[in-house]
């Protein structure tokens, strides 16, 4: 039962959240994800999904998802070392590793789990791991539960990576831990940096790539092969939750000995009934589809490419970027929420992101475009922003 004192901390605990304007909505969807949704306030042009390739409700994909449920039933009902390794888990894995150009690979029940089973699973008290301070939060969270030393270097600053990897000389292992494409502003690691700073300070170097799998690269296969730098990242994690189906589900890749190592001693992956079979035949689609042909993410790469003109025109100061994660920073929450709720009312559905998460001072609306969106409907959406931001007096500040 709960303590009076309690029931009264949580009460006003809310009560702040919701003043300071950082309470969030979640709106129901109706329909299946795409560049247009319906939602219980009608349909709206969709600018705020992770579904880059628009792979989500693809026939194909589907169909594929179908046959896997037929085939393999609903659910494995168990770990993955218990009863819960089916022949498409395996097929998956290995078709995951091909793809990213990595010895093996393993499944995870989601992206952050990937993240949260792999530091502590092979990185002791006698290690060091170096963290970008914008990180993901499964990365903060998967560092936290290692007993390893921790430093954080700020954000994309080599001359600050330097100087933790300096610090760090006498540890046993470093591994410099980063996002291949930071989820709040879009913008890329500078992995060639950092990896020429691994290997001159002897360190590992993994790559949260969720963002940028099917995403970035000529062929989608992310920030290592955007900036040639495969040979030289040692871990990869990254999910099947965004471009690649846009379901559930997450990986790492690595050499054989660190995959298999985590399959011993990863806990989200020893605890946690495995990946469904529909998703997994769905994503194996997914990865037919990119394999097949660059031409998804060619047009999203064009999509991003011409909606980032489009509202720099507008008088929106966007940072520079590739990225279809494109932000409208504000700073200030109450202003963030009301533009997002504008807009919403008026057919663009986005989320307002304020503290906590992203930091205090940087509330933003965080536009991600599609593979899916056609020019009229990217057209739209940069008129109805510009309008709802003149009518709060904020496109000149964005």
């Amino acid at each position: 039962m709960i303590s009076i004192t309690l029931e009264n901390y949580l009460n006003k605990t809310l009560a702040s959240i919701r003043e300071s304007g950082q309470h969030k909505h979640e709106q129901p969807i109706t329909s299946p994800q795409g560049p247009r949704v319906f939602t219980t306030d009608g349909e709206k042009i969709n600018l705020c999904s992770n579904d880059y390739l628009g792979l989500a409700s693809a026939p194909a994909v589907v169909t594929a998802a179908v046959d896997g449920l037929k085939s393999h039933g609903f659910g494995t009902a168990s770990a993955r070392f218990i009863c819960g390794t089916h022949d498409l888990h395996r097929t998956l894995e290995m078709r995951i590793a091909r793809f990213l150009g990595a010895q093996e690979a393993i499944l995870y029940s989601s992206g952050f789990d990937a993240n949260c089973g792999l530091f502590e699973s092979f990185l002791g008290p006698e290690d060091c791991i170096i963290s970008d301070e914008l990180n993901h939060a499964s990365i903060i969270d998967g560092v936290r539960l290692v007993k390893a030393q921790r430093k954080i270097y700020r954000h994309v600053e080599m001359s600050a990576l330097e100087a933790r990897l300096r610090e760090a000389s006498k540890n046993r292992f470093r591994l410099v831990a980063t996002d291949g494409v930071f989820s709040m502003s879009g913008d890329l690691a500078p992995l060639p940096e950092i990896c020429a700073l691994a290997e001159e300070y002897d360190a590992l170097v993994m790559v949260d790539d969720s963002h940028a799998t099917g995403v970035v690269g000529a062929t989608g296969r992310g920030t290592p092969e955007y900036f040639a730098a495969n040979e030289r990242v040692d871990i990869i994690t990254s999910t099947l939750g965004k471009a690649l189906g846009g379901a559930s589900g997450g990986f790492t890749t690595g050499r054989h000995e660190i995959i298999e190592l985590l399959r011993q001693r990863s806990r989200p992956y020893l605890f946690s009934t495995s990946v469904t079979p529909a998703v997994v035949s769905g994503a194996l689609k997914a990865l037919d589809l990119l394999e097949l042909s660059s031409e998804l993410v060619e047009r999203l790469q064009q999509n991003a490419i011409y909606f980032r003109r489009r509202i720099s025109e507008m008088g929106f100061k966007v940072p520079p970027g590739i990225h279809p994660i494109i932000p409208i920073v504000l700073g200030d929450d109450s202003l963030t929420i009301e533009m997002s709720r504008r807009l919403n009312e008026r057919g663009i559905l986005v989320k307002g992101f304020t503290y906590p998460v992203v930091p205090v001072g940087t509330a933003k609306i965080r536009i991600q475009v599609s593979a899916a969106h056609s020019r009229d409907e990217l057209d739209s959406s940069v008129q109805v922003l510009a309008d709802v931001a003149r009518e709060l007096g904020s496109l000149g500040r964005t």
